[in-house]
């Protein structure tokens, strides 16, 4: 009966565990830099499936390397790396 309750309190440990249990989320988003003006379109890994965290995340990250985060454009899976890998180029999880 121990060895239950402890395979059960250690599976409700890792399902609340947001770094693991979001390790596949991604977002695309465009970002700028002033003066000059420079434009990007980027995908980054995010520890958030939620579009609003995901947004804070990005936005901290993005400003560390002097970047302004314009908007996100989505939040999704694995399943949706390969077709944004060419139009992200060089952003491609990047940051």
């Amino acid at each position: 009966m121990k060895q239950i309750l402890k395979i059960v309190g250690l599976a409700a440990l890792i399902a609340a565990s947001p770094g693991l249990a979001a390790a596949d989320c991604y977002a695309d988003y465009k970002a700028k830099q002033d003066s000059p003006l420079r434009l990007h379109y980027g995908v980054i890994q995010v520890t958030s499936c939620s579009a609003g965290q995901a947004s804070t995340e990005i936005s901290a990250r993005l400003q560390a390397a002097g970047w302004t985060l314009l908007n996100v454009i989505s939040v999704f899976g694995p399943e949706g790396l390969q077709e944004r890998k060419a139009d992200a180029g060089p952003y491609y999880l990047r940051f």
